[in-house]
């Protein structure tokens, strides 16, 4: 793999999870490069913000009990607004997990709340994989 794809994989992971990172920036300049497949380039970025996701997922089934704990990355009232969202909305409300700012803490919810593995990465991987491809066409100016 290419220096120019593990970045953006390693990117878009970051910007997944509660750190912040900007994908949508790498996959349009390594579009605008033209040095690998579009394809190839929605493809890792969509693979790596949807592990970054997983990894929010495992954070709130299996690290939930340490929410109140000052080195957890969601703060009790977003965690709580999310967990709110979610009970309301259920499951399809991962489609929303490409989002700014509700995203993040709709996948951690995901796992406090106990979503089943499957179902959460199948709905996420559709919305982050749904994101790049308008991101990858914005960049092509095709939209």
């Amino acid at each position: 793999m290419s220096g120019s794809l593990l970045g953006l994989f390693g990117v878009s992971f970051l910007a997944a999870t509660l750190l912040p990172a900007q994908s949508e920036l790498g996959l349009s300049a390594l579009i605008y490069l033209g040095e690998q497949p579009v394809v190839a380039l929605i493809a890792v970025a969509s693979l790596g913000n949807t592990l970054g996701s997983v990894v929010n997922w495992a954070l709130g089934y299996f690290a939930v009990k340490y929410a109140n704990k000052r080195w957890f990355p969601v703060k009790p009232d977003k965690l709580e607004k999310a967990s709110h969202w979610y009970r309301r909305y259920g499951k399809w409300s991962l489609l929303l997990s490409w989002a700014p700012i509700i995203g993040d803490p709709l996948t951690l919810a995901a796992g406090v709340l106990k979503e089943p593995f499957w179902p959460f990465l199948i709905l996420v991987a559709i919305a982050k994989t749904g994101r790049y491809v308008v991101v990858a066409l914005l960049a092509l100016n095709v939209l």
